[in-house]
């Protein structure tokens, strides 16, 4: 039997079982006022789903940042568990790859203006721990953690590597700022030099300002697409 996972100082953990979506709980959660640093989490045979809720003292604009933050803090943790072999990038929406393929990713949501400080904050992960489809071969850019030699990696330790590697981010972010989230979160990133569409606009993808927005070169011009384009939703 899967044991119940352990968090660091300053977080909670709420168990959800079967269907239930821990983003969508975590939101319904966030807005009847909880706690920030609850992490709801299912951890399941086929795959591993999280949030973390956030209560930002920053807009909604530069708590964005709490996506990149997630992102590296997962590339962290997937790397002291993992084979070294095994190649983490990230996205600049949140999607996840492993070795070139994509492997869940990460989301957003938020309430209130972009402008103003939210209410709240949540970032949600899922991972594939097992592709359940018919044929996965069908999908070779899609990939899940046993595919990739990963077997070995326990999905309850990952999930609480990944809340105390994110802590120590969040620690690092307040002290510092953006810079060396945005130094290592770079490194990371995927498609810097391909063809994007974003919010409408077309061109090449030359990387991020320092709030993590996008860059995009259309010939002569350089437009910029905030990271709170990609809010799935605001209450």
């Amino acid at each position: 039997m899967t044991r119940s996972p352990r968090f660091p100082p300053l977080m909670a953990g709420v168990a959800v079982v079967g269907a239930d979506d821990p983003f969508e709980t975590a939101r319904a959660m966030a807005m009847r006022g909880c706690e920030g640093g609850t992490v709801v989490h299912n951890v399941q045979a086929d795959r591993l789903r999280a949030a973390i809720v956030f209560a930002p003292e920053v807009t909604t604009e530069d708590a964005m940042a709490m996506l990149p933050l997630c992102g590296v803090g997962f590339q962290n943790a997937f790397g002291a568990l993992a084979p070294p072999e095994v190649a983490v990038h990230l996205e600049w929406d949140g999607g996840i790859r492993f070795n070139g393929a994509y492997c869940g990713g990460l989301r957003v949501a938020a309430a209130g203006a972009v402008d103003q400080i939210p209410d709240w904050m949540i970032v949600g992960l899922e991972v594939p721990i097992l592709q359940t489809g018919d044929d996965p071969g069908e999908n070779p850019d899609v990939t899940a953690l046993y595919d990739e030699g990963c077997a070995e990696v326990d999905p309850t330790h990952l999930l609480e590597s990944w809340t105390r590697h994110c802590l120590v981010w969040i620690n690092r972010w307040s002290d510092e700022g953006n810079a060396p989230l945005h130094a290592a979160w770079s490194g990371l990133l995927h498609g810097t030099g391909e063809t994007v569409t974003r919010a409408g606009r077309s061109g090449t993808f030359l990387g991020t300002d320092e709030r993590f927005g996008m860059l995009i070169r259309d010939g002569e011009t350089t437009h910029l697409v905030p990271m709170s384009t990609l809010l799935g939703e605001t209450a």
